[in-house]
């Protein structure tokens, strides 16, 4: 006797999951120009690498002969797979089955994602489209059950948050997401959503309009217009395919965990490069903007910065990078927004990426054009000082190896938010630094001076003049306040030999710090 029939049964169960929510579900979802989870995965792993979790878990309609009449898989598709050969874990809501709102299999595999990431010490990924919980309950409009999980239970949020001190998290919106999903997306290191296919929501058009009167549609809510400027999402794609990609290139940045050091790829780019652009590169005009973005490129590995948060405090730069094949994180000040000034918004972007890259052992390389804190009723609205000294006190608690590159200017609070402890400080002959710019110091300094005399623009121009001399760089350098002054053009090949010498100190930094990454 043999249990063949049983076997024909978990087989039969298999491939009904496979099915996902049916054919005809699986039309509409094509229809809106949106692949299926399944889809999904096959496109982001390795090819053939996916082993899924959890495949016969579901809910199940029993003849009464004893035979299978249907099978209903969770909704939640989990499991391992590879990228690039490295081990993850992905997860994600299946659309064609209640529109991503968990049943009570999905509910459950969802939940256990972050445990295997954590157990396996391995990155996760997941991939969203779908609701939270619904009105009628994960078992439907005619389920019963507990009416709650049990008060011994651990906090449901508490493995996303050990999830965010052991392994790299990365997710993505691939359609409309709201409530515990959207949760979950945000609770990453990154996050990208498909422009004009996803939606990230609190709550839909019908709870809004129900609870506040107001009708909307969940573009308006929730679109990519909107979430890209406010930092609820790191990144942009046009396509599903291109977010899919982003994570691939984000985790090839990352270690598997906190207990490895980041990985080192082949670099082809010569660290003896110098590019003649950097020596005029900075205008000798201080009202006249530059393009922080080509200054990068003639630094880093050629091709290698993948900037996170573009649209999102644009003020300030962050992005992760590499030298000599070494991943680094990336800060820099955009001149062309606000002078690249530090608003509440640009604080907030740079404190979390200084966190991620403390939580990963990635070093830091900051190339500063800081004019300050942001002014004004709407900075002061804002609440600047708050975040922007959250920004500092991130920048100063950081334990990564940091070098900072003076390009052009450093006033105020807000430059200590571009020097981490003991960092290596690089300055160029264009680096202006003190208190106050020179024009708002003159302006509090000398206003009763400029007022009384007889050609107050001409007598203005005058102290700044000379007040700006003071700020010259060979001050500093003459009083070993930077390391070096050097010439711009050098910066590349000095920052491959610093690379070198923090290499052998990362392994150090291995290790958790609770409470060391939040969202």
């Amino acid at each position: 006797m043999s249990w063949k029939k049983e076997v024909e049964e978990i087989e039969r169960r298999k491939r009904l999951a496979k099915e996902q929510g049916g054919k005809k579900s699986v039309d509409r979802q094509h229809a809106k120009g949106r692949l299926t989870l399944r889809e999904r995965i096959d496109t982001l792993l390795d090819k053939g690498s996916f082993k899924e979790t959890g495949p016969a878990a579901g809910g199940a309609e029993i003849a009464e002969d004893g035979s299978l009449k249907s099978f209903t898989p969770g909704n939640f598709l989990l499991g391992f797979g590879k990228i690039d050969k490295r081990s993850c874990v992905v997860g994600g809501e299946d659309f064609t089955l209640q529109g991503g709102s968990p049943n009570v299999a999905g509910l459950r595999k969802s939940i256990y994602a972050e445990e295997l990431a954590v157990k396996f010490k391995v990155p996760l990924i997941r991939l969203h489209e779908g609701g939270g919980g619904s009105v009628s309950g994960s078992k439907g409009k005619g389920g019963s059950g507990p009416a709650g999980d049990p008060v011994f239970y651990p906090p449901r949020f508490q493995s996303v948050a050990k999830t965010l001190v052991s392994v790299p998290v990365a997710s993505a919106a691939l359609g409309p997401v709201a409530g515990m999903p959207a949760a979950r997306l945000v609770a990453s290191h990154f996050s990208v959503m498909v422009k004009g296919l996803s939606q990230i929501l609190t709550a839909g058009p019908a709870v809004v309009e129900r609870a506040l009167g107001k009708r909307s549609t969940k573009e308006s809510l929730g679109g990519a217009h909107i979430h890209s400027k406010n930092g609820v999402v790191d990144s942009l794609a046009d396509s599903e395919a291109e977010a899919l990609e982003q994570i691939q290139r984000f985790l090839s940045y990352l270690p598997q965990n906190v207990w490895e050091v980041p990985p080192v790829a082949n670099c082809t780019d010569d660290t003896e490069r110098r590019e003649e652009g950097l020596l005029s590169i900075i205008p000798r005009d201080r009202r006249t903007t530059y393009d922080m973005y080509k200054l990068l490129e003639m630094v880093l590995d050629n091709g290698s910065f993948f900037e996170m948060g573009r649209e999102f405090g644009r003020g300030l730069v962050t992005g992760l990078a590499r030298l000599n094949g070494q991943p680094v994180g990336i800060i820099a000040n955009d001149c062309r927004f606000y002078a690249g000034a530090m608003t509440a918004t640009g604080s907030q972007k740079v404190r979390r990426f200084i966190s991620l890259c403390d939580t990963f052992h990635i070093p830091i390389v900051n190339f500063v054009d800081e004019p300050g804190f942001m002014i004004g009723e709407e900075a002061e609205r804002d609440a600047t000082i708050r975040y922007g000294t959250a920004a500092v006190l991130a920048a100063c608690s950081c334990t990564v190896p940091w070098t900072s590159i003076i390009v052009r200017r450093v006033f105020g609070v807000a430059g200590a938010a571009h020097f981490g402890p003991d960092a290596y400080v690089l300055s160029w002959p264009s680096a202006e630094t003190g208190a106050l710019p020179v024009e708002g110091g003159v302006a509090v300094a000398f206003g009763k001076e400029i007022a009384n005399d007889k050609n107050p623009d001409k007598k203005r121009r005058e102290i700044e003049q000379a007040l700006a001399a003071k700020q010259s760089p060979f001050p500093r350098a003459e009083c070993f306040s930077v390391h070096d002054l050097i010439d711009p053009r050098e910066t590349r090949p000095l920052l491959c030999d610093w690379i070198s010498l923090v290499q052998p100190l990362l392994p150090e930094l291995v290790g958790s710090r609770p409470g060391s990454f939040h969202p």
